[in-house]
Formats: structure tokens, sequence, C-alpha cells
């Protein structure tokens, strides 16, 4: 589609805001009503219609994107797409522990264990690191009370959180960019800690750094995504 407008203006709409052009309100690939839940991220979704010229390209309009992902998607299968992140706190990265070498194991420790002392505080849940990669179940209670926290978002909150969980590996790293208080690089860098030791030990491949740049900046939208929510 090619640009036809002139002016891309946030408006007050029911339930939150919407993105006009020229008076022509937008709709998602779905034709649904972008009905944004804050007049921050309706700006910022005004902001990515208002930069495009000549060929619209989709691919540069993240907030756009995710909020129709949210209205799309998510709105329409909440539960299930809640109950699909839940499910990686039976698994999550943090607590599944390399056994050797032991630089690696205490970089892991010193990582990753202030992540599960701040879920215990924050989130009243403590999950127990293992050691190896064979699978053993967390406390129900405590995957039961993380299932709740997950189910309690909103659909486009959901949507931001779905992709700081999936692109970490960790439900506990996903809370922690949401709630706030850590700074999102971080947070990424602490789910890349096996990677990075791997590239120390044996040099970096230019594919795979490649690759997990795009990963990165995926990551810090969701952050700014779920903030906007």
């Amino acid at each position: 589609m090619k640009r036809f407008w002139t002016e891309a203006a946030v408006v007050p709409a029911e339930n939150g805001f919407t993105v006009e052009l020229d008076g022509r309100p937008i709709r998602t690939p779905a034709k649904r009503p972008l009905i944004l839940p804050t007049e921050a991220m309706a700006h910022a979704v005004a902001a990515e219609w208002q930069a495009q010229e000549g060929v619209i390209k989709p691919d540069t309009m993240p907030v756009t994107k995710t909020a129709n992902a949210a209205l799309d998607k998510v709105a329409t299968q909440h539960a299930e797409v809640a109950e699909m992140l839940a499910a990686y706190g039976d698994s999550d990265l943090l607590c599944y522990r390399a056994e050797a070498p032991a630089e690696l194991v205490a970089r892991e420790a010193a990582a990753w264990d202030p992540m599960l002392d701040w879920a215990e505080a924050e989130l009243g849940v403590r999950l127990e690191p293992r050691t190896g990669i064979v699978h053993k179940p967390q406390d129900v209670d405590a995957l039961a009370a993380l299932s709740a926290q997950t189910h309690a978002l909103s659909d486009f909150q959901l949507a931001a959180f779905h992709d700081l969980v999936s692109l970490s590996g960790s439900l506990i790293l996903g809370f922690a960019a949401a709630r706030g208080g850590h700074d999102a690089g971080q947070l990424w860098d602490i789910s890349r800690l096996d990677e990075i030791w791997q590239a120390e030990q044996w040099g970096k491949d230019d594919d795979a750094e490649a690759k997990a740049e795009v990963k990165r900046e995926a990551f810090l939208h969701a952050k700014r995504m779920f903030e906007l929510s």
C-alpha cells in the first residue's frame, strides 16, 4: 500500500485512543478498530504512520505491528497465550545450570541467582535451580502463582510479554522486564550468558551475532510496548 494521507492524528475513542489518517480510522489486518489502551501508545503508532514515505514498510512500524497482534491474536485467545507463557516457569532458563566448567557455573550463579531472589521477593515465588538439562518439575504452587499473574495481564501487556518471555527463554526475566527496575539490555545479556561465554571461549560467529542483535532489538521493543500499555 502506498501512502495516501497527509496527517496521522491521535483521536480519543471508546475505551482508549485510535489513530486516523486524514480522518479515516486505522483498522487491524483483521479489520478490527485499532483501539489503543493509552494515549502514549497511540502517539507512537501515529508517529510510525507519519514517518512513512511512498510505499508503506511494515517492518519499520513495530508498535503498530504489536498492537495489531494484541487485537487480532491475543484478544481472541488470551487464556491460551497466557497458559503457553506461564509454562515457561516449569523449565525456566535461569533454573537449568551447567555442570562444568567451574567458571561458567560460577558465572551462572552470579547472574541468575539474584534474579531468582528477585522473583521470590517481588512475585512471591521461589523457583529452584537444577544441574544439567534433564527436566525436574517446579513446585506446583509456585507455578500456579506465576500462571495467575500471567493470566492477569491485559491483551496489550500479554502481547508484549509474549516476546519478553519467548525471546529470553525465561518467565522470570520476562516479569523482571515488565515490572521495571531492571535495565532491559542487562536482562537480555543475562538471558544470553551461556552464548556469551561460548563466544569468549571459541570466538564470535558473525551470523549468530547478527541474529542475536535482531532478537535483542525485539526484546527492547517488547519492553517499550509493555510500558506503553
